[in-house]
């Protein structure tokens, strides 16, 4: 059988229609019919009716006061009891804060970001707070126009700042018509856009104060670095991988090579030389496994393979890349 609770739930502070209306009405009268009061049985289940002792077909009304008396005893009895445990607290960090105040203030030096939301909040406080250059490395290949739309609305506002940005994708992003036309989009703006073979993982630096990476695979945990010798080191980092990187509007300068194997088929087979299997190779070159294994089809083709183990010893022996192991 159900309590009059769950058949006519509501806090007492949020007494019906029909539990004020008999509750007022018992005051005025002196009591109640138990028949009329079956619209409310909130009244009783919160005690501010009780049996007449003379009649048990009536219910007298308890004085409001003594009902508002009952009810506020234990909160502020917790109150009481809230109130000496925030003391208790305080007296027990004083001697603390003491000498917390004589040392020079310092700043989160990791803080572990999780979720795509947190990482993104994050980022948006960082570049809101850029004044000079904001510097990203972004692996794989070229970039969904949600993902470019994305970054032109967060570039924007920098923009409009005069900051300038220069970003780092791989080369297969120069046969990703989106990336041109989002260059297009950015024309006139401080924006210098290069392009590797390949490259570190995700990377953005926010003048010489923060850098974000990621914390694990995939985009859902991030790690915000502020301690400034971990920000200097990833700007050097930075640095000399920009130094080494071509403009995406100029030519690759890929030397040339014998049995005219491109510059992407030479990287694919010094990587297949290494061991690499081809979801790793496609991964460190920013393309798909499918693009990937057609280049190492013409690479066979080309040297004259007719297995994956003669392959790599055609390779070996072909000298194409002398030129780089030399370099």
């Amino acid at each position: 059988m159900k309590s009059a609770k769950e058949t006519h739930p509501h806090l007492v502070t949020e007494m019906c229609e029909a539990g004020r209306r008999l509750y007022a009405s018992a005051l005025g009268a002196g009591r109640i019919s138990r028949k009329e009061v079956g619209p409310a049985p909130c009244l009783v289940e919160f005690a501010l009716l009780h049996p007449d002792p003379d009649d048990p077909d009536w219910l007298r009304p308890v004085p409001p006061s003594v009902a508002l008396a009952q009810r506020l005893q234990p909160v502020e009895r917790e109150i009481q009891e809230r109130r000496q445990f925030s003391i208790d607290l305080a007296d027990t960090f004083q001697q603390f804060l003491a000498i917390s105040a004589q040392m020079p203030p310092t700043t989160h030096a990791i803080t572990v970001l999780e979720g795509v939301e947190r990482i993104n909040a994050a980022l948006d406080v960082a570049i809101a707070e850029s004044r000079t250059e904001v510097l990203t490395i972004q692996p794989g290949g070229g970039r969904s126009e949600h993902l470019l739309s994305q970054a032109l609305k967060r570039s924007k506002p920098l923009i409009e700042r005069g900051l300038s940005l220069r970003t780092l994708y791989q080369h297969t992003v120069r046969y990703n018509q989106s990336t041109f036309a989002y260059v297009d989009k950015m024309a006139g703006a401080k924006v210098e856009i290069r392009t590797l073979e390949e490259l570190i993982e995700r990377l953005i630096i926010c003048d010489t104060t923060v850098a974000f990476i990621p914390a694990q695979a995939g985009d859902t945990v991030a790690l915000e670095l502020r301690h400034p010798g971990l920000v200097q080191y990833l700007i050097k980092v930075f640095e000399q991988l920009w130094h080494r990187a071509t403009p995406l509007l100029e030519e690759v300068p890929y030397e040339s090579t014998p049995h005219g194997i491109t510059g992407v088929q030479r990287s694919i087979a010094k990587l297949l030389i290494e061991g690499h299997v081809d979801e790793a190779i496609a991964r460190r070159l920013g393309m798909n496994v499918r693009t990937c294994r057609a280049h190492i089809a013409k690479l066979a083709t080309a040297l004259g393979s007719g297995s994956r183990a003669q392959l790599g010893y055609l390779i070996a022996q072909s000298g194409i890349l002398d030129r780089e192991q030399e370099g």
